[in-house]
């Protein structure tokens, strides 16, 4: 039986630290307010806290809900990308160059199969790369 094994990639990993940061910072915000609320209740020598304790705990708040949201929408945007590993094979002789997606196993100089237009060629694996097609973003002016 064999174990699969999923590695978290980097972008998650940072979304989750930023989302446990942010979660802290809210449960800050919120106990800012309730203290607020509590220091309002104790009557006017406490009223300026009480401001200070609401100015403070809203603030906190929004900015943590807008920080969730952009981090969650950056990481769907990253998660999107599609990618594609191609490789070029080219004839020695004749220099026909083919692009084909990635195959297990290819490496650059590797030797493949015998040319189409020059049987008496082989062709060989010149390059490996990777292919990232990402969103334009477009902006209203």
């Amino acid at each position: 039986m064999t174990q699969n094994t999923q590695q978290q990639s980097p972008v998650n990993k940072i979304s989750s630290y930023i989302t446990l940061i942010v979660a802290i910072v809210m449960g800050l915000a919120i106990i800012a307010l309730f203290s607020a609320a509590y220091a309002y209740t104790l009557g006017s020598e406490y009223l300026i806290q009480a401001g200070f304790l609401i100015i403070i705990g809203a603030f906190a708040l929004g900015i943590s809900v807008v920080v969730l949201y952009q981090t969650r929408r950056n990481a769907t945007a990253i998660k999107n990308e599609e990618t594609k590993v191609m490789t070029i094979i080219e004839c020695k002789n004749c220099g026909t160059k083919i692009t084909r997606d990635f195959q297990r196993g290819d490496y650059v100089f590797k030797e493949l199969g015998a040319c189409e237009k020059c049987p008496e060629q082989k062709q060989i694996i010149t390059g490996v790369y990777k292919e990232i097609k990402t969103k334009e973003k477009t902006y209203a002016v």
